[in-house]
């Protein structure tokens, strides 16, 4: 940990600033927009399954956003991208809490939370530290991806209380105005460093962005990587979106299962720091191949037993391969593909990432419908991970030698 404290030292300002925007991403992230999914279903007299297709849209059309805006963070000022895409952030945070007024609005607001929250901010700050630390690229990544569980830890006591006492407008206000107060942060923060390697000159037309799209995707290595990351998404959403909903049909106690999130936030908190010092150590490719190993070993004691500890056990491995892959993904990407397109390059693997946080509810709501019985479901999934990290294993350094 030293080495950590040292690295911190030397580099507060841009550690902090990346950090921040990991943090405040949880505003469009699925547990926090989860905790607004009951008052909305009373609002608009809407079954579960209908609001998890406007969510499924909604974030669908945010991940094919997100590629034409991506690779704004290669070319245009870092200060300026980070203060509209928080503007556009807190707007629809706004746009929640009035859409009690018609349903459009809210169609509008999620695919707001989903592309300025989820997507561009964690986008934001993992691109633009893989640039500028070479060297210490895990330890930078692994500090700014402890925002995540932070936003996990605190957020939904603080809005949940809110939500209680004053209801959805009130808490939506008070977040909109929480993000604004970041905005006047936002100027004296020193940022500068992070501009160093912009290329203004950059062409961005829809044809280039097309083309090297098509490009990406005739890479065998880009076949590698992304389902990786895409079934991690598809796999915790999903669980993660119906959680409580498993919970009652199991005869959980909902209270007792709350407090398990306390081992996950500290395993993925714990985890964000173990695997920067890994990636540093022994490269992100080597980490990338064995991350899905903890969370697929998770998911086979609910196979067999639907007792509530076996639910503690995937919580507990799910935080290590969740704390594991925030600093993984963006740095074997970096290393594999090289960071002078790294904005263009994430943006299309968001974007299937992203997809897939919004196919996994859609699928497991429709097994649910059909009245698949929980192991199925859970079987299902393991399966898929395990599918997943089969597929990773061909990641050699050998046939795709590291990039800086």
């Amino acid at each position: 940990m030293k080495d950590y404290f040292i690295f911190f030292k030397n580099n507060s300002p841009e550690i902090r600033f990346g950090w921040t925007l990991t943090f405040l991403s949880s505003f469009g992230q699925t547990f926090l927009i989860s905790l607004y999914v009951p008052t909305l279903l009373e609002q608009f007299h809407i079954s579960e399954g209908f609001f998890g297709g406007i969510y499924a849209i909604s974030t669908v059309i945010a991940s094919i956003l997100l590629i034409s805006i991506g690779h704004t963070v290669d070319h245009k000022p870092i200060r300026k991208v980070s203060f509209y895409t928080i503007l556009a952030l807190a707007a629809s945070t706004v746009l929640l809490g009035l859409s009690r007024y018609h349903i459009a609005i809210l169609f509008v607001a999620l695919i707001g939370l989903r592309l300025n929250g989820q997507a561009l901010l964690s986008h934001i700050s993992q691109t633009i530290l893989s640039k500028r630390f070479q060297v210490d690229r895990g330890k930078a990544l692994s500090i700014a991806s402890s925002g995540f569980p932070m936003g996990e830890a605190v957020f939904p006591v603080i809005l949940t209380s809110l939500l209680i006492w004053k209801g959805i407008l009130v808490t939506t206000l008070s977040s909109a105005a929480f993000l604004l107060l970041y905005l006047g942060r936002l100027l004296i923060f020193e940022v500068k460093s992070f501009d160093e390697d912009l290329d203004p000159s950059r062409n961005t037309s829809g044809k280039l962005i097309v083309g090297e799209f098509q490009e990406l995707l005739k890479e065998k290595k880009f076949w590698i990587i992304a389902p990786a990351s895409m079934s991690l998404s598809f796999v915790t959403t999903a669980y993660f979106f119906y959680q409580y909903v498993f919970a009652e049909d199991l005869n959980w106690s909902v209270t007792l299962y709350a407090s398990f999130f306390t081992v996950y936030a500290v395993c993925r908190f714990v985890m964000a720091f173990v695997g920067g010092l890994l990636v540093d150590r022994y490269s992100a490719r080597k980490v990338f191949r064995f991350y899905l190993l903890p969370i697929t070993i998770g998911m086979i004691p609910l196979i067999f037993t639907q007792h509530i500890f076996a639910a503690l056990f995937f919580l507990a491995m799910a935080g290590i391969s969740q704390g594991t892959a925030g600093t993984v993904k963006t740095a074997v990407v970096a290393e594999t593909f090289g960071t002078a397109k790294l904005g263009a390059i994430r943006s299309f693997f968001n974007m299937f990432m992203i997809f897939s946080t919004a196919l996994g509810p859609l699928v497991i709501g429709m097994m649910m419908d059909q009245d698949f019985p929980f192991y199925s479901l859970i079987l299902s999934l393991a399966l898929l991970l395990f599918l997943a990290l089969l597929n990773s294993q061909r990641l050699s350094a050998k046939k795709f030698p590291k990039i800086a």
